[in-house]
């Protein structure tokens, strides 16, 4: 792996995948300044290289993130890159890998991610109720929309995890591994979505994004320029070519 500006926070290329390792395992990955900086040095390494097309986000150790390290906090070390990450996303397609656990601000790190991989055995929750604080960093919105409002509201409320069957019930997860298997898993499907055309998954993340209880005419509004884009792109001929040639889209993302 090599050094993404700090070693808080580690990358490597897999081909046209990028690997980030969120690395303070002897602290849980909690996210201190260092950790905040360098994922957010790592998302613009992916979003800047026309030789990425998605990524895998990760925890090393024992789990994914426990969330803010309160140490740090009350230092008062900045994390505004990271919640610039949570706030914003990544533009290009990113998986989280989750081993263990994802908690509190290493849940909404996770909820920030497109796609879900997990190990037997994971838990997600947003306990901050427990210590007089609420999930700030994006949780209380994106959750209802990934496990409906009444698991929301329950875990919001009790503080309570839910278990990796539960995660999946309510489709917060797409895949489950054995345990350490969920990066390699993870990987795999990172690699299958980067077989494909870089501007024609861009607008299709965004488009999902943007689009959620919008109504059908404000949905179209939304993806005309899109279509301007995509289907008048240089991809957008191979494709058809490739097809017709029996042979792999060699994609410019142009």
């Amino acid at each position: 792996m090599s050094d993404a500006t700090n070693d808080a926070v580690l990358t490597e290329r897999r081909g046209r995948v990028l690997l980030i390792t969120l690395n303070r395992p002897d602290a849980m990955n909690a996210i201190n300044g260092a950790l905040s900086s360098g994922l957010w040095a790592a998302i613009e390494e992916l979003d800047s290289d026309a030789g990425l097309t998605a990524g895998v986000l990760t925890g090393n150790g024992k789990g994914f993130c426990s969330g803010m390290d309160l140490k740090a906090f009350a230092k008062g070390e900045d994390i505004g890159p990271m919640m610039t990450f949570i706030r914003n996303g990544s533009k290009k397609p990113l998986i989280g890998a989750v081993e263990g656990f994802a908690l509190a601000g290493g849940l909404e790190l996770a909820l920030t991610c497109d796609l879900l991989v997990c190990s037997e055995g994971a838990r997600f929750g947003i306990p901050e109720v427990k210590v007089g604080l609420f999930a700030a960093g994006g949780g209380l919105l994106r959750l209802p929309s990934r496990v409906g409002h009444g698991t929301a509201m329950k875990m919001a409320l009790t503080g309570d995890p839910i278990s990796t069957d539960e995660a999946v019930a309510h489709g917060l997860v797409c895949e489950v591994t054995e345990k350490g298997g969920a990066v390699e898993a993870a990987l795999a499907l990172a690699e299958r979505i980067a077989q494909n055309a870089p501007l024609a998954l861009s607008a299709s993340k965004q488009l999902i994004n943007a689009t959620q209880g919008a109504t059908d005419d404000e949905f179209y509004d939304l993806q005309n320029p899109f279509m301007g884009q995509v289907f008048a792109s240089n991809d957008s001929k191979e494709g058809p070519r490739a097809f017709a040639e029996k042979r792999a889209p060699e994609w410019t993302g142009s």
